[in-house]
C-alpha cells in the first residue's frame, strides 16, 4: 500500500512525525507537508505565486503553501505512482463540528478525496500532544481497516481522545456536532500603536448530543465521521425553482 501523508501543523510537528512512524511499518509512505503552521487554511490554494518543494533531513518534503497545495502538488507534479490512500494529521487539537470547514487537516484529506483517492484526517481532541503515541497507534489501526464496505472513495474525519492506548474506547460512527458563534475578536495594539485584531476562540458547543463527534470523544471514544463535498441544499431546490418560475 502507498500512502501520502500531509497535515496543517507543518512538517516539523510532532503529530506528523508520529503518524509517519506508525504507518511506515505497514505501507510505503511519502510525506508532503507545509513549511510552517497553516492551521485554519481550509481548502485554499495558492494561485498568486509559485510554490517550492524542498526535502528535509528526515526525508519529509515541505512546501511553502497550504495543506491543499501540498496534496495537490504531490498528486499532480511530484509522485510517480498514485497513492492508495491520503492521510492527514495528526492534528494538535480537535476538528469537530463546524470547525471542519476551517480545518487545514481536513482540507488536505479532502484534496485527496477530490482526486478520487480514499482519505482520512486524524486529530487529537486536546492540544498539547499528550499520549500522541497512543493516537498514532489508533490511526494505524484505523488505516488497516480499509473500509471496503464504504462507497469509494471515502472521506473520514477521525478525532482521538488524549488517553493512553488501553484507555481509549471503541471507534464509533458519528455525525458532526454544532457550535455557537465564535467569540468576538480580541483587540490589541501593535508596536506602532495601530489597532490589530486576533481571531477569538471558537464558541461553545450547541449540539453535542448522542451520536455527535463531541459526545463520542467526551466519552473517551474515537469519533469517525464520514464527510461529503456536495454543498447543494437539496431541500430548497424545489422552493427555489418555484420562486424563480
Amino acid at each position: 500500500m502507498r500512502i501520502l501523508i500531509s497535515n496543517d501543523d507543518g512538517y516539523l510537528a510532532p503529530g506528523i512525525a508520529a503518524l509517519a512512524e506508525a504507518l511506515a511499518c505497514i505501507a510505503d509512505i511519502v510525506v508532503v507537508a507545509p513549511d510552517s503552521n497553516r492551521s485554519g487554511a481550509s481548502n485554499s490554494l495558492s494561485l498568486d505565486r509559485p510554490l517550492s518543494v524542498q526535502r528535509a533531513a528526515n526525508g519529509f518534503y515541505f512546501v511553502n503553501g497550504t495543506p491543499t497545495d501540498c496534496v495537490h502538488v504531490a498528486l499532480t507534479g511530484m509522485l510517480i505512482e498514485r497513492p492508495d490512500l491520503v492521510v492527514s494529521g495528526i492534528n494538535n487539537g480537535a476538528n469537530m463540528g463546524d470547525d471542519t470547514l476551517y480545518s487545514g487537516t481536513v482540507a488536505a484529506a479532502t484534496e485527496g478525496f477530490l482526486f478520487g483517492i480514499p482519505a482520512l484526517a486524524f486529530s487529537q481532541v486536546n492540544y498539547g500532544w499528550a499520549h500522541l503515541d497512543a493516537a498514532a497507534r489508533v490511526a494505524r489501526d484505523i488505516v488497516q481497516r480499509r473500509f471496503e464496505a464504504l462507497q469509494q472513495p471515502y472521506l473520514l474525519n477521525v478525532n482521538i481522545p488524549n488517553l493512553p492506548y488501553e484507555q481509549i474506547g471503541a471507534a464509533v460512527a458519528t455525525r458532526l456536532g454544532r457550535r455557537h458563534s465564535a467569540e468576538p475578536v480580541i483587540k490589541a495594539l501593535d508596536p506602532r500603536g495601530r489597532e490589530i485584531f486576533w481571531i477569538g476562540p471558537p464558541g461553545a458547543t450547541r449540539d453535542a448530543g448522542e451520536g455527535t463527534d463531541f459526545h463520542a470523544t467526551a466519552q473517551g471514544l474515537v469519533s469517525i465521521t464520514p464527510l461529503q463535498v456536495d454543498l447543494t441544499h437539496k431541500g430548497q431546490l424545489a422552493a427555489l425553482a418555484q420562486g424563480l418560475a
